[in-house]
């Protein structure tokens, strides 16, 4: 499994591109139950701040440093070079090498309308590629037998790569409660549902390369994000500032 670097409160992996593609194709293939999560500056102050949170973060087989503040933290307290591995191009990646292998895949959470775009490219794409099926789940909570059929459901189709986009924290809660009943690898991929549909731009990689993304985000929803980025990116700066003022005053330990 990939080595995992302490970044705040939570333990993040480490290597190159390939290295998770392979990594997370590979508990695809063992057909283990497992779960991976897609770190970003939001996740680790939701973590900092929820112990519970933290330790479904922790338990993750792989925590991709999703977000470039991420990456460049494990730089900056421990000098490895750590590039930015973001889940919207995880995800037609993985695809792509599942199809290659002959693996199965299931596309759940978000809307009927994503998921129809997705399967569309995708099979346009990637002909050889075995979708097993794909679920859009309420925007709610489920009941306890709304939640046993769509497991059952998944279950059944029994997919190697089971990628799930309800957001964060939902996503990652939702898969933490499901390792032992699905027997797939989980990828909590948001955003990248609607991306890889074609359904929403990404930022040309000049401007990602420069961690504008978030502020791309913010101007497409920004009531639903002004808040969230206000508290989580200052907080961030702010935690992240605090641990490497300890780390120069000799104190390596207030990095982890």
């Amino acid at each position: 499994m990939l080595p995992k670097r302490p970044v705040l409160d939570s333990w993040i992996s480490t290597g190159t591109f390939a290295e998770f593609v392979g990594a997370i194709l590979d508990l695809g293939a063992a057909r283990s139950s497992a779960y991976v999560c897609c770190a970003n500056v939001h996740m680790l102050v939701e973590a900092h701040h929820d112990p519970d949170f933290r330790r479904v973060l922790d338990e993750a087989d792989v925590v991709v440093p999703d977000g470039s503040p991420v990456a460049a933290a494990i730089g900056l307290f421990h000098g490895q070079r750590q590039a930015r591995v973001a889940g919207m191009d995880l995800l037609p990646a993985l695809l792509t090498e599942a199809a290659r292998r002959g693996q199965s895949v299931y596309f759940y959470g978000t809307t009927d309308e994503v998921l129809a775009a997705m399967v569309a490219r995708a099979r346009r794409e990637l002909p050889a590629l075995r979708i097993a099926g794909t679920c859009s789940p309420p925007f709610r909570a489920l009941t306890p037998e709304e939640d046993a059929a769509e497991t059952a459901a998944i279950a059944a189709a029994d997919p190697d790569l089971l990628f799930v986009a309800l957001g964060c924290p939902r996503q990652e809660r939702w898969m933490a409660a499901h390792r032992g009943r699905i027997r797939s690898c989980m990828l909590g991929v948001g955003q990248a549902f609607p991306v890889y549909a074609g359904l929403e731009p990404r930022l040309p990689r000049w401007a990602r390369q420069l961690w504008l993304e978030w502020a791309y985000r913010l101007w497409l929803e920004p009531r639903r994000l002004w808040r969230r980025y206000l508290h989580t990116n200052t907080r961030f700066v702010y935690l992240i500032g605090r641990r490497a003022l300890g780390y120069m005053a000799g104190r390596p330990h207030s990095a982890a």
